[in-house]
């Protein structure tokens, strides 16, 4: 297995965790395993284009990235952009400006990070091939 095969792979495994915790009503944890299954997959595309090291968080920047390589990036990335907001306020209190975040998501927002996410992961597995 490629290092980009094994990146995309466990992307689509996120994907599948967060529709298991979506099931569960955990809408925040939804989220934020959204946002990791697109990160990842993003990474996955950067190494099977070569890159030797992929840093960073942001599905927006990692979009930016793989859009040098193919411009199809460059069209998801304004609606992928709205999974970062998951990465951080999804988990920690003080990422939000009160409350906490398991009171903070909806389904909605769930269903949202799932779609973008799954848009990603699709782009990303027809890219490689």
């Amino acid at each position: 297995m490629t290092e980009a095969e094994r990146w995309l792979e466990q992307a689509r495994r996120d994907l599948d965790d967060a529709r298991y915790a979506g099931r569960g009503s955990r809408w925040n944890l939804t989220c934020f395993l959204a946002q990791q299954a697109a990160e990842k997959a993003l990474k996955g595309y950067l190494y099977g284009r070569g890159a030797e090291a992929v840093w960073g968080h942001s599905v927006a920047e990692l979009c930016h990235d793989a859009a040098a390589h193919d411009t199809a990036f460059a069209e998801i990335r304004t609606e992928a952009a709205a999974l970062d907001q998951y990465y951080i306020p999804t988990r920690y209190p003080n990422g939000l400006p009160g409350g906490i975040p398991a009171d903070a998501y909806t389904r909605a927002d769930s269903d949202r990070a799932l779609g973008l996410s799954a848009r990603v992961i699709d782009q990303v597995g027809t890219k490689l091939g």
